[in-house]
């Protein structure tokens, strides 16, 4: 009952945390909103993305065009003669980032406005300002013709909220109408003045304008601009087929490329000197404009603190050309509500599941890590402008609701059981009483465990020959380490009987491979008795040895007692058998014995066993079969051992004992040696007829 209502209460503060995260989503708070954009921007120098459109071109008026054809501005000669190059060489709609505001002469601008013309390919651009502009009624009405023309509007609208200028930057007239194009090149930055959003639509006097990227894109692929909008804003852009997606004032957030050198650049000066390949532009739209530090404006931008706004333009048109613009919509805010609410209830159910605080932290940095990259990955194939912060926030509320419950509740309880029972109670258990206090209640259960039994070889001589106090810092010295090897493997230590040692495997916690994790711990115990001995001749102590036994079978496992003193043990003939085998070890002359019921549930792929007999222990009546565990069996030794103990099965003594013999010569194998010496007895007085090997063992 404890577990559900611990769970219950994780749940509903994972809950919590999900819908104040998801509230804040929607209120869009300035301070949060900025932490999102920041990560976003991680999010994009993190990944790899430069699938970009290879129509779209810039030609630079760079360093090395200023250095050879001098300084900026051109003579207008020498822009009409970059137009027609780039005519020449192909390209579909030239689109220029610069704005001739001002009048040269009247020669020049006329050459310029002639080659503009020629086969009205050319998007011209401007700005809007602030501060009104006044127009004459000439310019005014050309102006007007390239606005949006096509809006399509739904019932209720009574304006549209589009940023709105009084003022306008045009190119003279005569170039102005030499097109029938234009767009307005404004780029109006994020609060923190980072560029993440381009308006492809403003307002001026009343009417809609396009960029230049639009303008551009709806001369390359000759289909008119449709608007339609909604009472809340724009709905959608449309260019023929191809939906734009925006948001309701009408921006596109920019998917940036990795690099400005994704894009093909080619020098204005190359161009004009006629140094590129034959209709390198063709089907192209080229964006012409400054990329020189200190003629050109240079926009921060996720990707690159000092970008040339040409390129911004480029990428805008990139985007929509391969429908790359990162999308926010209804889809992308389920998607992130989604987020929001589930990573918050996975993480309160995972912190359920432990009460130690740092794993509870190693889960919450872990869900943090996989969901940032779960992001990264759906951010890398489809072009959603997913959330990154919120549901990073749902978890930490999560995270932190979850462990000030945890500290403030449960941590108070589990001190007081600790100060309670730590005295007389095992560590191991007091964890179990824990998580479960009913365990406290006299009783038990039935289980499967593997028992493990050890125990110092002569250690009532040795006693008889030691002063206490040696004695006692001898003994300290080989349990302490031989325990904590028990623990490491996940087992409890059930008691010490003197010298002895009582461990479980799976109880009262429940191990998995609990068979394998116990006769690792006798391997590792006889491993680490070498560096025991050598620690006892350095101190003058005398070298000691031990013998193992283990069994695995059905016990009751529970707290035994009465209701003012108890403890957690287990009981069972299998805990009788697990004792018996271990003394069965002086009889073999082995260190580990385990029974046929520990050998079936082992990995023999793992651990080193042979059959060394079948035997009755003192009390009972059903035989069983016998193994020793060794990491120093030789595979040999095992495969000839067998052979002669199936012999000896069948009783035939003399065979079995030249195989026996041969074994104690070469390996000076002490099994060998007892079965040798039974042989030569079993010759001279031959069993009954109804003998079928079994051994019976007399002593404990």
């Amino acid at each position: 009952m404890k577990k559900y209502k611990k769970l219950k209460i994780f749940f509903l503060l994972g809950l919590l945390a999900s819908i104040l995260s998801s509230i804040l989503y929607f209120w869009q708070l300035d301070f949060f909103d900025a932490i999102e954009l920041k990560l976003k921007d991680v999010r994009f120098k993190t990944r790899s993305f430069n699938d970009l459109d290879n129509r779209v071109v810039v030609v630079a008026i760079d360093e090395k065009s200023i250095n050879e054809l001098g300084r900026w501005p051109w003579d207008r000669k020498i822009i009409a003669k970059l137009i027609d190059r780039i005519r020449n060489y192909g390209a579909q709609t030239i689109a220029l980032d610069i704005v001739f505001s001002e009048s040269s002469n009247v020669a020049n601008d006329s050459v310029l406005s002639n080659s503009i013309n020629r086969k009205n390919n050319v998007v011209l651009g401007y700005f809007f300002r602030e501060g009104r502009v006044n127009l004459n009624d000439e310019i005014k009405s050309l102006f007007e013709s390239k606005r949006v023309k096509i809006i399509k509007t739904s019932e209720g609208i009574r304006d549209v909220y589009l940023p709105s200028y009084d003022g306008v930057e045009l190119n003279i007239p005569v170039i102005e109408k030499s097109s029938s194009y234009s767009g307005f090149f404004n780029i109006i930055p994020d609060r923190d003045g980072i560029i993440r959003k381009q308006n492809l639509l403003l307002k001026y006097n009343g009417f809609i304008y396009p960029s230049i990227a639009l303008a551009s894109l709806k001369h390359f692929l000759n289909q008119e601009i449709v608007l339609e909008l909604e009472i809340y804003g724009v709905k959608k852009i449309l260019l023929g087929d191809k939906i734009i997606p925006v948001d309701e004032f009408g921006r596109v957030t920019i998917n940036y490329y990795d690099k400005t050198d994704s894009f093909r650049v080619y020098s204005a000066v190359d161009v004009i000197n006629r140094k590129l390949e034959e209709r390198i532009f063709e089907n192209a739209i080229v964006f012409v404009g400054a990329t020189e530090i200190g003629v050109g404006d240079v926009r921060a931008t996720p990707v690159n603190p000092v970008l040339p706004g040409i390129f911004i333009h480029a990428t805008v048109a990139s985007n929509i050309l391969k429908n790359h613009v990162l999308i926010k919509d209804g889809i992308v805010t389920i998607i992130d509500v989604l987020f929001i609410v589930t990573l918050g209830l996975i993480l309160s159910f995972l912190l359920n599941l432990t009460s130690k605080t740092l794993v509870g932290l190693i889960i919450f940095v872990v869900l943090l890590i996989i969901y940032y990259i779960t992001n990264s990955y759906i951010f890398q194939i489809v072009p959603f402008n997913t959330s990154i912060f919120y549901p990073l926030l749902s978890i930490v509320l999560t995270y932190l609701f979850c462990e000030t419950y945890r500290n403030l509740v449960e941590e108070r309880q589990t001190r007081f059981l600790k100060k309670a029972f730590s005295s007389y109670v095992s560590p191991e258990l007091v964890n179990e009483v824990i998580k479960n206090p009913e365990i406290l209640r006299l009783g038990g259960q039935k289980k499967e465990v593997t028992i493990l039994f050890s125990d110092i070889r002569g250690f009532t001589t040795l006693s008889e020959q030691m002063e206490p106090e040696a004695l006692v810092q001898l003994l300290n010295s080989y349990l302490s380490p031989m325990t904590n090897i028990i623990l490491k493997n996940g087992g409890t230590l059930d008691k010490y009987i003197g010298d002895a040692i009582m461990a479980l495997f799976n109880a009262p916690l429940d191990l998995k491979e609990h068979a394998n994790l116990c006769c690792k711990s006798a391997l590792m115990m006889i491993e680490k008795l070498g560096d025991v001995n050598r620690e006892f001749k350095d101190k003058g102590f005398p070298e000691i040895n031990i013998g193992i036994g283990i069994n695995t079978g059905m016990v009751i496992v529970g707290n035994m007692g009465t209701d003012i003193r108890f403890d957690y043990t287990a009981i069972g003939d299998t805990v009788n058998l697990a004792s018996r085998l271990e003394g069965m070890n002086k009889i073999y002359g082995t260190n580990i014995i385990i029974s046929e019921f520990t050998a079936k549930k082992i990995d023999r792929s793992i651990f080193k066993i042979r059959q060394l007999d079948v035997i009755r222990v003192k009390g009972k009546t059903i035989p069983i079969s016998i193994y020793e565990l060794s990491n120093t069996l030789d595979d040999g030794l095992i495969k000839k051992y067998e052979e002669a103990f199936s012999l000896y099965l069948k009783k035939d003594f003399f065979e079995a004992k030249k195989i026996y013999e041969e074994l104690y010569l070469r390996f000076n194998d002490y099994p060998s040696f007892v079965f040798l010496e039974r042989c030569e007895n079993y010759i001279k007085n031959p069993p009954e007829s109804e003998w079928q090997g079994v051994f019976d063992a007399k002593t404990k």
